[in-house]
């Protein structure tokens, strides 16, 4: 209870920060777009329903129309079908919504590189200089992508190959869906995977086995860069919908000064 008592004293008072991850929800905010024989995610729109006038006289409110998997948005293990018998995001545990985050940055090997990939010896490299990633952690993986955000086509970095974004190899994605105890990846990019990744010797690994393994994606994250290597709490707080795969969410960090 003291320990408690102190971080509400110390969020009131500034000395530890509120860092909002999220990156704006509207209509221009960009979406995974998939071959056009598949189906395809709707774009944020937002619908009035009344704005002070003849339908509301006092509210304004809107209807909102968009895909779960859109924006700032977190992966629920049924999202995949590695995960298909595991649980809904209404079913995640809350206490696994919070834990340690840690900050593997590599956005000066992403911008020499679009479609760098996190390798095993990356992280074992990582965890040498800062130590043992801990249990229950989000692994945020830095590579300043999200600085093309508000540009979806920037953002995708698509040619006539597909896709050019970085991500996790699928040894990488084996070592921390298998050999750790984390919560799962946080990421700047549109998904958990890499831009290539349909091409892989395991399509799409991050999403395959995280979500088989009970694990979660975060993507499209923003202010990273704000973050400590270690020692800061991250919260992600999908909305509630029962049977959902995933869900537009907000993502915060608490950072001492």
């Amino acid at each position: 209870m003291a320990d408690l008592k102190a971080l509400a004293n110390d969020l009131a008072s500034g000395s530890v920060q509120v860092i909002d991850l999220t990156a704006p929800l509207q209509e221009s905010t960009p979406i995974l777009g998939l071959p056009p024989e598949m189906g395809q995610t709707a774009n944020f729109k937002l619908e009035l329903i009344s704005r002070y006038d003849e339908k509301g006289p006092a509210w304004y409110w809107n209807n909102f129309h968009t895909g779960e998997h859109t924006g700032t948005h977190f992966d629920a293990p049924i999202h995949w079908v590695t995960g298909k018998d595991l649980d809904d995001v209404s079913q995640v545990p809350p206490a696994r919504l919070v834990g340690p985050a840690v900050v593997l940055d590599f956005a000066k090997e992403a911008a020499a590189n679009p479609d760098f990939c996190l390798d095993v010896s990356h992280v074992q490299a990582w965890e040498k200089a800062n130590g043992a990633i801990p249990k229950g952690a989000w692994v945020m993986f830095r590579t300043g992508w999200s600085k093309f955000g508000d540009d979806a086509k920037a953002f995708a970095n698509a040619d006539e190959n597909g896709p050019h974004t970085p991500g996790l190899t699928v040894e990488c994605a084996e070592y921390f869906a298998t050999k750790t105890e984390i919560l799962g990846m946080g990421v700047e990019t549109v998904g958990t995977d890499a831009g290539g990744a349909f091409g892989f010797s395991m399509p799409f690994p991050c999403h395959t086995l995280f979500l088989g393994n009970n694990k979660y994606g975060l993507t499209q994250l923003r202010n990273l860069d704000k973050l400590p290597t270690t020692g800061a709490i991250v919260i992600a707080a999908p909305l509630k919908i029962v049977g959902g795969s995933g869900s537009p969410c907000r993502v915060l960090a608490l950072v001492a000064k």
